[in-house]
C-alpha cells in the first residue's frame, strides 16, 4: 500500500471497473429489495441534497445487496418539462430565434438533441458519488416504454370519468404562459402596500372601505363581502354597490369565511384572480370575470383606458384614478407574501384557464388507509401527520401544461368544438365512427411533469406488460425522499399505484432532512452559501470557487459581497476530502431532524479517519503479509485482546445492523466509527505488539494474533463498505488474500461489493472478556492520565503500587500483565497490604482499586507548581475575556446565533481546563 491514502488515484478506476464487471444488477436471488431512485431532472447537476440522499440509499443498497438479497436500485431522470425547454429556449433566444420561430416539431428535435448531448451530467455526478444502481435498466420519463404507461393512465382514467377539462383557477406564469404547480411557487414576504378604497352604495346613503394589495384585480370585483353576523353591516347585506372607475354594480354579501376583525371588516371578491374569492364566488354564483391576458396585462373586459397595460402599470394609473376621483382612501406600507414563478421570478397570478384534471377523491380513500393501516410507514412516524393533512383535504389536480416539451396530452378536438381521448387518432376515429373527412387537431398541452412522475413506481419496472421485475419489485422497499414532496410525488404515487396496480408502491418512506449551511441557513446562490459535492470530492481552487459562486450575477453589489464571504470562508479554496469522507458525512449527519447543519469540519474529521483507517491497514499488513495468519490452519493461540476485539466486533456489529434497521445512520455511523477508530486502530493494534514482537510469545500465539489482526480488519471493511465504498475496496484486495474469507467463485468478481456482509456470530459475543479489557484500558489510562497530569515522559519506566485489590483484579493483573507493562511503560507492579503506608504518589481509580504511582524523584515539585501556576493565570484571563463579551448586551444583541453558540463553547471549555489545572495545583501541592 502506498504511504498516503490519495482517493483521486482509486476511485474512478474502481467504479469503472465495478460498472464494466456487472456488479450493479440485481443478483436474481434472495429476498428482493428495491428502492427507486427519485428521478432529478434532466437539466440538474448533482448538489447537496441530493447527494445526501443519494448516499443513505447506497449505503442501504449495497448493505441488502452483501446481505444476499435481490437488490435492485432502479434509476432514472425526469424531463423536467419547464426547466428543460426554457434551457433550450434560452440557448435559441441567445441566437436571436424563439421555439416559435422552429414551430413545435424542430423545437422537441432540438430538445432532443440537447438531451443526448448534455442531459447526462447528474448521471456521471452520481458516478463520482459511488452510487452503484443498475445503469443498464436506467430510464428517462420521455422514453417510448414510459410514454405508453403515461397514455395509458391518462386514457384510463378518462374513461372512468376521472379525468375531465373545465375552467378553474391555477397558478400562472405570465414569462412562460403556462399554468405551474404550488411547488414551482416560491412565497417569500416583501415590502409592498395596502391600499383602501371607498366603494359607494347604490342608493347613496353610504360607502363600504375595502383594502387591497393588488387594486388592479378591482377591475374584476363581482362583489363585497361581510360576515354574516357583524352587526355593522347586517343591514346592507343584498344591496347593491357601484364599484367605482367600472361603474358596474356588485352586490353586498354574507360569508362566514370573513374576518370581522381584519381591517375594517368588508372584503372585495375578485372571483377569477384569487383562490379564495374563486371558492367564494362559487359558493354564492357570482360571475367570474377575468380582466387578464396570459401575459398578464389587461384585457378587453376592462374600461378601454386600461387595456393593454402591463398589470403593474395599470395598477399605478388605476391608483392615481381612484385618487383624483375622491375614492382612495390611504395606502399603508404592508408586508406580504408575494407568490413568485421559482424559473422566472415572476410574479405568479390566480388565473382562470381551461384545464385538464384529475378528480382526486376516490383516488386518495385507498392511499390514506394504505397508510392507516400500517401497510406504508412513514419513518420518522410524525410525517405522517402532513401527510393526512394534505391528503384530507385534497383538491383536484390541473395536470395540464401550456408548453411544448413533456407527454402531449392524448385528446383531440373536431371544428365543432367535441372533445375525443385515445391512445392515438386512429383509436380515437375507430372508436368514435369518426370519417376521414372530420377534421381532427390534438390538444397543444402537455401533461404535468409530475403526471409521469406520479406512475415512477410501477411505470419503471415495465407496466402496463406483466414482466417479471414488475412482480418480482413490487412494491418496492423504501423510498428516501425530501418532506417538501410528500404531496406533489409521495401521494400521487400511493395513489396511481394503488389504483393501476391494486398494491402499494413501497413499504417505508424515509424522510430525510433539508441540508443547510454550518449557521442554519437554507443553500442558494443567491447567498452565496451553495456547496456543491464534487467540490469537496475534488477540491476547488479560491478563484474558481468565487468564479462559480457569483456567476450569472446580476447585481455586481450582491456579486461582490458573495466573493468577499467566500474569500473570507475559504481563503485557500477547498481542499480534495474524497467520496468516501464526504459519504461518511452525510451518513453521521443524517438524524432525525427536519434541518441539518452541514458542517465542512466534520467533512474534514472524516477525511482524518479515512487516513487513521489506511494507516492502521498498513501496520496490519506490515506485520502479516508474507507471514502465516492462519488461513490455512495450524495451531492457534488467541491472546485476550483477540478474544476481546472479537466480542468488541460483534457487539458493534449488531448495533450496526439494529440501527439501519431502524434508517439510525447517524448512530450506525457514529457505532463503526466509534469501533474503527478508537478500539480497532487505537487499542488492539497497540495490544498486538506484547505478543507479536515478544521473544517470548509462542508461534501459536503470533499466529493467533495475526489470524485476529487481518480478520477482523477485513470484517471491519465489509462493514464500512456500504458509507465508504472505495478505501473499502482499495485495502479489501489487498488484505483479503491473507484472511479467511471465502474465496469467490471462478470467474465471479473479486470485490467486497460481492462479498457477504459480516454476520453476528454469538460464539464470540464474550461479557467477561469486554469487561475484563475494558478494566485494562482504564489501569493503562490511569497512568497515562497521571503522566499527563505531572508533565513526566511517556517513556520513563515506572514503578506502580496498588491498594485495594479484589480477587476479580487479581485475575485480570495476572492474565493482562504483559499488556499493562508494554503499554502504560511500567518496571514493577506491588500490591500493598491493608496496613502498608504508601508514599507521596499521584492516584488513579480502577473501580475500588487505586493505583498509586510515588512521586519522589520523578518531579521538581516547585518548578510543577509554577508551571501549572503560569497556565492558571492565562486560562482565568480567557475565561474572563469570554465572560465579559458574554455579559455584554450590545454584543449578545447584535452577533449572530452561530457567533453567540461559539463563544459559550469556548467559555464551557476554558472553564473545563481551569478547574483541571486547579485539581492538578492541588494535587502536587499536597505530595
Amino acid at each position: 500500500m502506498d504511504k498516503t491514502f490519495e482517493p483521486k488515484s482509486i476511485e474512478q478506476q474502481c467504479y469503472q471497473q465495478w460498472e464494466a464487471s456487472g456488479m450493479f444488477k440485481a443478483s436474481g436471488h434472495g429476498e428482493p429489495y428495491c428502492i427507486l431512485l427519485p428521478p432529478p431532472n434532466v437539466t440538474g447537476s448533482l448538489h447537496m441534497g441530493h447527494g445526501f440522499q443519494q448516499t443513505i440509499m447506497d449505503a442501504l443498497t449495497r448493505y441488502h445487496r452483501m446481505k444476499g438479497d435481490n437488490t435492485l436500485w432502479q434509476v432514472g431522470t425526469d424531463h423536467a418539462g419547464i426547466a428543460t425547454q426554457m434551457v433550450v429556449e434560452r440557448q435559441l433566444n441567445a441566437q436571436q430565434q424563439t421555439r416559435h420561430d422552429l414551430g413545435r416539431e424542430k423545437f422537441v428535435e432540438k430538445i432532443w438533441d440537447w438531451k443526448e448531448q448534455s442531459g447526462g451530467t447528474i448521471t456521471q455526478q452520481m458516478r463520482r458519488l459511488g452510487t452503484s444502481p443498475d445503469w443498464d435498466r436506467e430510464v428517462f420519463t420521455m422514453d417510448d416504454n414510459l410514454s405508453s404507461a403515461v397514455t395509458e393512465v391518462f386514457v384510463k382514467l378518462h374513461e372512468e370519468g376521472l379525468i375531465y377539462r373545465g375552467k378553474r383557477l391555477v397558478n400562472w406564469d405570465p414569462v412562460l404562459h403556462t399554468a405551474v404547480s404550488d411547488l414551482e411557487v416560491l412565497n417569500e414576504e416583501e415590502q409592498g402596500h395596502m391600499w383602501h378604497m371607498r366603494y359607494p352604495l347604490e342608493d347613496g346613503s353610504g360607502e363600504l372601505v375595502v383594502a387591497t394589495t393588488r387594486p388592479e384585480t378591482m377591475l374584476g370585483d363581482t362583489a363585497v363581502a361581510v360576515h354574516p353576523e357583524d352587526e355593522r353591516y347586517q343591514a346592507l347585506v343584498g344591496k347593491q354597490i357601484k364599484l367605482p372607475i367600472t361603474g358596474r354594480l356588485i352586490p353586498i354579501i354574507a360569508d362566514d369565511y370573513v374576518d370581522p376583525e381584519f381591517g375594517t371588516g368588508c372584503v372585495k371578491i375578485t372571483p377569477a384572480h384569487d383562490f379564495n374569492d374563486y371558492d367564494m364566488g362559487k359558493r354564492h354564483e357570482l360571475p367570474m370575470i377575468n380582466v387578464l391576458t396570459a401575459d398578464a396585462k389587461i384585457n378587453d373586459e376592462a374600461p378601454e383606458a386600461y387595456r393593454g397595460l402591463d398589470r403593474f402599470d395599470a395598477r399605478k394609473q388605476i391608483v392615481s384614478d381612484l385618487d383624483a376621483s375622491g375614492h382612495l382612501v390611504k395606502v399603508e406600507d404592508h408586508k406580504l407574501k408575494v407568490p413568485r414563478g421559482d424559473r422566472t421570478n415572476a410574479v405568479i397570478e390566480p388565473f382562470l384557464t381551461d384545464q385538464w384534471y384529475v378528480a382526486v377523491e376516490s383516488l386518495a380513500k385507498p392511499a390514506i388507509d394504505a397508510v392507516e393501516s400500517g401497510e406504508i410507514r412513514f419513518v420518522p412516524e410524525n410525517w405522517n401527520k402532513t401527510y393526512y393533512q394534505w391528503m384530507h383535504n385534497i383538491q383536484d389536480w390541473c395536470i395540464s401544461r401550456q408548453l411544448w416539451w413533456g407527454h402531449r396530452i392524448p385528446a383531440w378536438y373536431d371544428d365543432q368544438g367535441n372533445i375525443y381521448v385515445g391512445r392515438d387518432e386512429e383509436e380515437v376515429r375507430r372508436k368514435h365512427s369518426l370519417a376521414e373527412s372530420v377534421v381532427l387537431r390534438q390538444d397543444e398541452d402537455v401533461l404535468d411533469t409530475w403526471f409521469s412522475s406520479a406512475l415512477w413506481p410501477f411505470a419503471t419496472l415495465g407496466w402496463p406488460e406483466k414482466t417479471e421485475e414488475l412482480e418480482t419489485f413490487l412494491p418496492s422497499s423504501v423510498l428516501v425522499t425530501g418532506f417538501d414532496i410528500i404531496f406533489f410525488w409521495v401521494a400521487r404515487m400511493i395513489m396511481m399505484t394503488k389504483k393501476f396496480t391494486g398494491q402499494i408502491p413501497f413499504k417505508d418512506i424515509y424522510i430525510t432532512g433539508l441540508i443547510r449551511d454550518e449557521s442554519g441557513d437554507k443553500m442558494s446562490k443567491s447567498k452565496g452559501n451553495v456547496l456543491d459535492p464534487i467540490d469537496l470530492i475534488d477540491g476547488i481552487d479560491i478563484e474558481s470557487l468565487v468564479a462559480k459562486r457569483t456567476s450569472g450575477m446580476m447585481q455586481p453589489k450582491l456579486a461582490e459581497k458573495i466573493a468577499k464571504r467566500t474569500r473570507k470562508q475559504f481563503p485557500d479554496g477547498i481542499q480534495a476530502y474524497g467520496t468516501d469522507a464526504l459519504r461518511f458525512t452525510f451518513a453521521a449527519m443524517a438524524s432525525t431532524s427536519r434541518d441539518i447543519n452541514f458542517d465542512m469540519n466534520r467533512v474534514e474529521g472524516y477525511r482524518n479517519f479515512c487516513n487513521k483507517i489506511w494507516n492502521a491497514s498498513r501496520f496490519v499488513l506490515m506485520n502479516t503479509e508474507a507471514l502465516d495468519t492462519g488461513r490455512n490452519g495450524g495451531d492457534m493461540e488467541l491472546s485476550l485482546a483477540d478474544r476481546w476485539i472479537s466480542a468488541q466486533f460483534q457487539k458493534t456489529l449488531k448495533e450496526f445492523e439494529e440501527a439501519l434497521a431502524d434508517y439510525r445512520f447517524d448512530i450506525a455511523a457514529q457505532t463503526a466509527y466509534e469501533f474503527t477508530w478508537n478500539q480497532l486502530c487505537d487499542w488492539y493494534l497497540e495490544l498486538t505488539k506484547p505478543v507479536l514482537n515478544s521473544e517470548t510469545s509462542t508461534e501459536a500465539q503470533k499466529r493467533g494474533t495475526r489470524y485476529t489482526l487481518i480478520n477482523i480488519l477485513e470484517s471491519t471493511l465489509r462493514l464500512l463498505h456500504p458509507f465508504m465504498p472505495f478505501i473499502t475496496e482499495e485495502i479489501w484486495q489487498k488484505v483479503a488474500p491473507l484472511s479467511a474469507v471465502i474465496d469467490p467463485e471462478e470467474g465471479a468478481p473479486y470485490s467486497i461489493m460481492v462479498q457477504p456482509f459480516p454476520q453476528q456470530d454469538s460464539s464470540q459475543q464474550d461479557a467477561q472478556v469486554l469487561s475484563d479489557i475494558e478494566w485494562v484500558k482504564r489501569f493503562i489510562v490511569g497512568i497515562r492520565n497521571i503522566r499527563g497530569e505531572m508533565d513526566i515522559s511517556p517513556n520513563k519506566p515506572l514503578d506502580a503500587l496498588l491498594r485495594n485489590v479484589s480477587d476479580d483484579d487479581t485475575r485480570r493483573l495476572e492474565i493482562a500483565r504483559p499488556f499493562i507493562d508494554r503499554l502504560a511503560r511500567l518496571d514493577s507492579i506491588t500490591v500493598l497490604g491493608a496496613q502498608d503506608t504508601a508514599p507521596a504518589s499521584a492516584t488513579a481509580l480502577v473501580q475500588d482499586m487505586e493505583i498509586l504511582i510515588p512521586m519522589a524523584g520523578l518531579i521538581d515539585k516547585e518548578a510543577e507548581l509554577a508551571r501549572i501556576g503560569r497556565a492558571m493565570e492565562k486560562t482565568e484571563k480567557d475565561v474572563n475575556r469570554t465572560e465579559g463579551k458574554l455579559a455584554n448586551e450590545k454584543f449578545v444583541s447584535n452577533a449572530p446565533d452561530a457567533v453567540i453558540e461559539k463563544e459559550r463553547g469556548k467559555l464551557e471549555e476554558a472553564q473545563k481546563q481551569l478547574a483541571k489545572l486547579r485539581e492538578q495545583f492541588e494535587t502536587i501541592s499536597a505530595l
